[in-house]
């Protein structure tokens, strides 16, 4: 825009700012006396709605930039039409004079850059039909703001009050024009960068550097860097350890343990400190064992207690959750044959599980020996099975919510230094309220013991367990893993071949030489005809855990009674289980009714565990 000879160098006081929502700064104006020159020119239009700001009469004005010294417009249509016209909103950029800087200066009464915090901006672009357009605008000068063509139009910027965009980490103090940014009295650095560095540290920096050759000085900052180091590691840890303590559920463990006071005397959550203290930092020669699963450690408290301490291999939800679910189970347990709980550590990303050691190892270890001669004798495999169906008795009726150990297995049956049974292992357990005779729960069990009607509909009961411990009772009969092979042939399911080989009338075919030189006809006989009820395809037809463990004490109580029969006990349960008035085959031939019916889909479950689709 060029100037004509009528201009206006200083605004007056009554001039309108404001056009409906556009605001008209200085050179712009609406009326004479409040433009520069005829140029800036607009005209507001009232009556519309909102008012319309124009120039030229022609353009609808939407916004005036000083700073870029640009106004966005649109051609205002004036005709009537049935047709809306829709154009793109041009931006129109504009000039003072047709003079450079250095010339309009020279001329002070007409020089527009006014205020004393302006400063001139030459403008040299070509327009859109080849035209040269040149002149110049007025900015604010630096660390200024506002409208430079009015006198005190730019006023000082506060940049301390916008530390993201003028960047102090010391204090602040602001200026005209600029600002100061300086450290604080004792320490030192360049705080438009980064923090202010104390004086204690800068010292040490600044000590560092002069005493290099100085052995005094390294050892001092040596021992510094350990110091802050250590520190350093003990807080990262402290936060990791919190972390794993919430996704381990601590919080719910904390208050299961606090509401019963039974429970919270019993188990405890322990320091993960503790347990590094007890395991050496978790030794290779405290490993116990290893499986599938994790590895189990050798450890003693700080209290001399030796423990087992289970350490998981894998990190699953699904895995935490079987976590939570033992220890919620162990916590309410109190049994002689059932592994103690001393308690668990949830700072480790896998948590532990810290029970009461038992010296002895599993059963299957003591069954299934390298060498094929197992040292238990019968009379012991005979407490031994008692004392397991005593402890899954009291899991299914006499504890406080009746518990489906779900994993019932030699494995899973540990022994003391008296050779002691001690059921453990209840990751996959489940509690199930006294009012429900079942729950419907995903396949989770070990091929061998894994009960098939459970198998096939996937309805877990107290029956689960009793099939599972049958398999138990045939393996301390026969010696054999639940998975065997005879000879050159394929592998055997134990629980099948001992059906098939009652169904041919075969009753001592697989029962060990060591059991049929010290047991007696009569109770190998009692045995396996408990071991086919508890082996019986349908659940209903097997029997209670309880009348099981009734059926294994009373055959102890005949042997210490040297073979003599003695009526204590409970005598439902012995005629239910032993009715003389039957002949041992005919006693077998109902304990394996209804197995050949089942026997092909049995063999079938078998059959696809180890020829998989």
């Amino acid at each position: 825009m060029s100037t004509d000879t009528n201009f206006t160098l200083y605004q007056m006081n009554d001039c309108p700012s404001k056009c409906g929502t556009v605001n008209i700064p200085f050179p712009f104006g609406l009326k004479k006396g409040c433009y520069r020159d005829g140029a800036f020119a607009l005209t507001c239009y009232d009556t519309s709605s909102p008012p319309t700001l124009l120039f030229r009469e022609y353009y609808r004005v939407h916004s005036i930039s000083l700073e870029k010294g640009q106004i966005e417009i649109e051609y205002e249509h004036t005709e009537t039409t049935p047709f809306n016209y829709v154009d793109e909103l041009p931006i129109v950029s504009w000039v003072i004079e047709g003079q450079r800087c250095k010339d309009a200066q020279s001329n002070r009464t007409m020089f527009a850059c006014v205020d004393e915090h302006s400063s001139c901006l030459d403008i040299n672009t070509t327009t859109s039909d080849g035209q040269d357009f040149w002149g110049y605008r007025c900015n604010c000068s630096k660390g200024y703001e506002g409208n430079p063509y009015l006198p005190n139009g730019c006023t000082d910027i506060d940049e301390c009050k916008f530390p993201n965009k003028y960047f102090c980490y010391g204090t602040c103090i602001n200026t005209n024009g600029s600002y100061s940014c300086t450290c604080p009295p004792g320490s030192s650095g360049d705080p438009t960068q980064k923090a202010c560095i104390p004086g204690k540290k800068h010292t040490l920096v600044l000590g560092v550097i002069i005493g290099v050759s100085n052995g005094a000085g390294l050892l001092l900052l040596s021992t510094s860097l350990i110091i802050l180091r250590t520190k350093w590691k003990k807080r990262k840890q402290k936060r990791i350890r919190k972390k794993h303590f919430r996704q381990n559920h601590g919080l719910l463990l904390q208050q299961l343990i606090s509401s019963h006071e039974d429970v919270a005397e019993r188990t405890k959550i322990f320091p993960l400190e503790e347990i590094e203290k007890a395991t050496n930092n978790f030794d290779e020669t405290r490993v116990l064992g290893r499986g599938g699963h994790g590895t189990v450690y050798k450890g003693i408290l700080s209290d001399q207690r030796v423990v087992a301490i289970k350490k998981s291999k894998i990190v699953k939800k699904s895995e935490i959750d079987q976590f939570v679910n033992e220890v919620a189970i162990l916590s309410q347990i109190n049994h002689r044959n059932v592994v103690k709980l001393f308690g668990c550590c949830l700072e480790t990303e896998v948590p532990l599980l810290i029970y009461e050691f038992i010296s002895n190892g599993a059963l299957s270890d003591h069954l299934h020996t390298s060498d094929g001669s197992s040292a238990l004798s019968w009379e012991a495999r005979l407490r031994i099975a008692a004392e397991t169906a005593g402890a899954l008795a009291y899991l299914h009726s006499a504890a406080s919510i009746s518990i489906l150990h779900r994993d019932v297995k030699s494995s899973n049956i540990l022994l003391d230094d008296h050779f002691t049974a001690k059921v453990s292992d209840f990751g996959a357990s489940r509690f199930i309220p006294l009012d429900q005779t079942h729950i419907v729960t995903g396949i989770q069990g070990t091929f061998g013991y894994l009960d098939p009607e459970y198998y096939q509909t996937s309805q877990l009961t107290e029956k689960s367990d009793v099939y599972s411990f049958g398999v138990i009772l045939l393996e301390l009969l026969t010696g054999k893993k639940p998975i065997f092979s005879i000879e050159h042939e394929n592998k055997q399911n134990l629980s099948m071949y001992f059906l098939q080989a009652l169904k041919d009338k075969r009753y001592f075919d697989l029962v060990e030489d060591r059991v049929m030189k010290e047991g007696t006809k009569q109770e190998l006989m009692e045995i396996i005809q408990l071991v086919a009820m508890c082996l019986k395809f349908k659940g209903s037809e097997r029997p209670t855990m309880k009348e099981v463990e009734y059926k294994l004490q009373s055959l102890r109580r005949i042997r210490k009674n040297g073979g003599r029969h003695i009526s204590e006990g409970n005598e439902e349960t012995e005629c239910l289980l032993s009715d003389s008035s039957y002949t041992f085959s005919d006693s077998m031939d109902q304990a394996t009714e209804g197995t050949s019916r089942n026997y092909s889909l049995e063999k079938e479950f078998m059959w696809s565990h180890y020829n998989p689709r």
